[in-house]
């Protein structure tokens, strides 16, 4: 698949930018088109909350943006939308042509386009809730369709039943944080799968939530495998819970002889796989998404279409909504033991 070859390359230019930086290499080196005093212009990235994989959308971006004359400065807003909203501000009126934005709330972007003003704003992993943002002429989106993610957990679990006989399951849910897109459209993807093919999903208890965090879902699902409910699986809104409850079972002697499924393919949940403790993942493509982004706002910057330059990346969203020239998704892919390997 030509995406996964070039996630490959893209992944290999993240490492050997990492490699560079750390032998301390020249910023105006590779060709740069550096600004007229020969150092890299800076192009802002505002993040939610520093974590894993915001960490590989910003090394992406990086090794994309320097090549074309920027830098990025990444402000960490530590899930605080006014610290956004000020940093957007500071960037604009400090010069910036363009800044990206991985939004702390969805439902909050508008404010995030207010300060913004002329300036091009590009959305990255996290859209707007209201996506009719997007139609502003300076405002864009990259990232991928969260309508999808649950959805491939929800095929492979229903398939894993059905070859066992069963059409009538119940399961553990840990979700991310409340109110998020991303938290939302998972839990209710996976179900809606598990219904469209015919198996029959019930809570084996109230949702487990555990903000997307590792040590927070290994330590809230660990009562209930012990608590004598019977489940058939446990899915999880991402790798880091999923491998949370993997860690539970073991402190709790449970064996896994039993589905669990996580979202986004770590390095650590492709590890999983490949030791039988997690059945499945989803790919969520960071280095696609931060190279898109860049690419996006150089676009914006240039007047192009923001999908130029991105035809192995991804597609423009296609639902003919008046927004549609600003959206560019970049798939999720589903992995299991048959394709991990791919990923790894």
């Amino acid at each position: 698949m030509k995406l996964k070859k070039t996630m490959a390359m893209l992944m290999a230019g993240v490492m050997c930018a990492g490699a560079l930086a750390g032998c301390g290499s020249s910023s105006g080196g590779n060709g740069s088109a550096a600004s007229d005093n020969g150092k890299l212009k800076d192009l802002t990235f505002v993040i939610a909350a520093r974590d894993e994989f915001m960490s590989s959308i910003e090394a992406a971006m990086k090794v994309e943006a320097e090549p074309l004359g920027y830098n990025i400065v990444t402000q960490d807003a530590q899930n605080d939308s006014a610290k956004q909203i000020q940093y957007i501000e500071t960037a604009v009126n400090g010069g910036a042509e363009a800044v990206i934005c991985l939004p702390v709330d969805a439902d909050g972007t508008q404010s995030l386009i207010d300060a913004a003003g002329e300036a091009k704003l590009i959305f990255v992993n996290r859209p707007p809730t209201n996506m009719g943002e997007l139609a502003a002429e300076n405002v864009g989106y990259v990232g991928s369709d969260e309508d999808t993610s649950g959805y491939f957990q929800g095929e492979y679990l229903a398939q894993y039943f059905k070859d066992q006989g069963k059409t009538e399951i119940k399961y553990f849910m840990i979700q991310g944080t409340l109110g998020q897109v991303s938290t939302t459209k998972r839990s209710a993807g996976v179900l809606k799968a598990l219904e469209d093919n015919g198996i029959t999903a019930t809570e084996a208890s109230a949702p487990v939530v555990a903000d997307y965090d590792r040590p927070t879902a290994q330590e809230m699902i660990q009562p209930l495998l012990t608590s004598g409910k019977e489940f058939d699986c446990i899915i999880a809104n991402n790798d880091a819970m999923a491998l949370g409850a993997i860690e539970a079972c073991k402190d709790a002697g449970v064996d896994i002889d039993f589905p669990i499924v996580g979202i986004d393919c770590t390095a650590d949940g492709a590890q999983a796989i490949t030791e039988g403790t997690l059945a499945m993942t989803v790919f969520q493509n960071p280095v696609g998404q931060g190279k898109g982004s860049v690419i996006a706002a150089m676009n914006m910057i240039a007047g192009d279409p923001i999908s130029t330059g991105m035809e192995d990346l991804g597609a423009m969203d296609d639902s003919g909504e008046d927004y549609s020239d600003h959206v560019f998704w970049v798939p999720f892919e589903p992995v299991t033991t048959d394709n991990v390997a791919d990923y790894m």
